[in-house]
């Protein structure tokens, strides 16, 4: 048994297929294939079944696979240990971050966080929530950016940042002109969502209806799976939207004829960022380095401090 034996068997219950799952190891088909029938005859039991598709594994292949995950996570844990006592940061760290997040926060830090780490081999996967934490739960990913909690009692987190909320209007909607927003000014309004999944809408819809007298009333009139989208649709004098603090681009920040940017007076809602993992010890050096870095990269409009209306 080697551990690149148990690499492979990892791979294809991640990936469900041996093609996917040797080009993910860079490897070939047959190569991937042969060393897991090798594993197979050692231990004398059937890891996968070929004879369905997707591939699944046995229920015997089941726990040796849960058993080579722990393997690989010690094995990769004493390397990154090693490695930090040398003064030295490196090892791979796979990283879900949600769509209302990716493209904000990523382009921030990556470029330096690459430049100061090289060799740290980061990987970033975009997903919605429920999907990250099936992925983490797998062992698929080590470490989420997301903005609700999670429920599982394994799971562990800690705060990246607050992040408050911010009406982009249309110049011709009534808010417009106000300076700043109150969330009574939200009370029946209707407003661009995004589609079911995303965590942002159903923050939106929960700050929309604080203080709704009918709760039944939706403020929904379209829903799009992007941000960007229902930001095209007020620049072309369609209602408003609520946005993330960190998807009005800095160079949008001054007043523009196309949409109006409308900051909330306190209490300001605002949504929380954490990182999610599910391994206490794995790889802390490397999520600590993550974290200093990316908060290192944040606006000042940003905050580590609960100070205003969280909403969760």
């Amino acid at each position: 048994m080697t551990l690149t034996q148990l690499r492979y068997i990892i791979a294809v219950d991640n990936h469900r297929h041996f093609a996917t799952a040797a080009e993910k190891c860079y490897v070939t088909q047959p190569t991937l294939s042969m060393q897991i029938r090798k594993l197979e005859e050692e231990v004398g039991i059937t890891i996968f079944d070929r004879s369905r598709n997707p591939v699944v594994p046995t229920q015997k292949g089941r726990e040796l696979i849960e058993k080579a995950r722990a393997i690989i996570d010690k094995v990769d844990d004493i390397q990154t240990n090693l490695n930090a006592e040398e003064g030295e940061v490196s090892g791979t760290l796979r990283v879900g971050v949600i769509p209302t997040i990716a493209p904000y926060l990523i382009p921030r830090f990556l470029k330096d966080f690459t430049d100061s780490h090289p060799k740290v081999n980061l990987v970033l996967e975009e997903s919605i929530t429920e999907d990250l934490l099936d992925k983490l739960n797998k062992d698929q990913l080590d470490l989420l950016i997301i903005a609700t909690p999670s429920t599982a009692n394994h799971h562990f987190e800690h705060l990246l940042y607050y992040e408050p909320f911010v009406g982009y209007i249309s110049p011709e909607h009534p808010l417009a002109e106000k300076s700043y927003l109150q969330v009574d000014d939200l009370r029946n309004q209707h407003v661009w969502l995004l589609q079911e999944g995303h965590c942002f809408r159903d923050q939106t819809v929960k700050l929309c209806q604080l203080n709704n007298q009918n709760e039944d009333q939706q403020p929904i009139q379209f829903e799009s799976g992007n941000l960007e989208t229902l930001k095209r649709l007020v620049e072309q004098n369609f209602g408003l939207t609520l946005l993330p603090y960190l998807a009005i681009n800095e160079n949008e920040q001054a007043e523009s004829p196309n949409a109006c940017i409308r900051y909330f007076k306190d209490p300001i809602p605002q949504r929380k960022v954490r990182l999610v993992y599910s391994r206490k010890h794995l790889k802390q050096q490397l999520i600590k380095t993550l974290k200093n870095h990316i908060v290192s990269k944040l606006p000042s409009r940003i905050s580590t401090q609960e100070k205003h209306m969280l909403i969760e």
